[in-house]
């Protein structure tokens, strides 16, 4: 057995007993030690860094290489567990930006499509009023024919009929003309007979007289 065995015995009993305590505390401190997560990652390394510099610094004192080596590797054990959280906890954070970004990429996606429906629904409001307003123009301007093409035939039958009127008028002033000539072509024909009828009296008297 070497000499050396002893006092590097003692020291491991040391630690371990020191230990104890340590990470029974360490056990009820919040976060993940797999994760990285809370304040008892951090603590557990500060007790492993602090157990690897009292191994190392005892190899040394007492001149135990194997006491000092496993010293060192602890402490290389250490470095490359919080190298690893780190990374972890880097990655984590990348994760959680990536995640971040995809629910803002989401996010912007859901607004943009909002805003497409509710362009789509504007263009269709606007679409169907303007049809609306297409079928009362449209509406409005047949009414307007018809009212047109009822007062355009209105137009004409009274145009017929003042001309059937005037037609009427003239054939009546001309009958009237008719009769009024034929009237008076027979009270000049009256007076020439009673002319003649009078005038055959004197002579029938003068003729009496002689």
């Amino acid at each position: 057995m070497s000499t050396r065995w002893i006092p590097r015995t003692a020291v491991k009993g040391y630690l371990r007993l020191l230990r104890l305590p340590l990470d029974a505390m360490i056990g009820l401190l919040p976060g993940n030690p797999e994760n990285g997560e809370g304040v008892k990652p951090a603590a557990q390394l500060a007790v492993e860094r602090a157990d690897a510099s009292v191994r190392s610094l005892a190899g040394t004192l007492l001149g135990d290489s194997a006491l000092r080596e496993d010293g060192q590797r602890r402490r290389q054990a250490a470095r490359e567990r919080e190298r690893a959280l780190r990374l972890r906890g880097r990655a984590e954070e990348k994760a959680e930006s990536a995640d971040t970004l995809l629910q803002e990429s989401e996010e912007r996606a859901n607004k943009q499509r909002q805003r497409a429906r509710e362009a789509a629904e504007d263009r269709r409001r606007v679409a169907e009023t303007q049809a609306q307003k297409q079928k009362e123009r449209a509406a409005d301007a047949e009414s307007l024919r018809r009212e047109a093409a009822r007062q355009s035939a209105q137009e004409r039958e009274k145009a017929i009929e003042e001309r059937a009127a005037r037609e009427e008028l003239r054939n009546l002033e001309a009958n009237s003309e008719a009769l009024q000539a034929r009237e008076q072509e027979l009270a000049a024909r009256d007076e020439a007979r009673r002319l003649a009828e009078a005038a055959g009296a004197v002579k029938a008297e003068r003729k009496s007289e002689n």
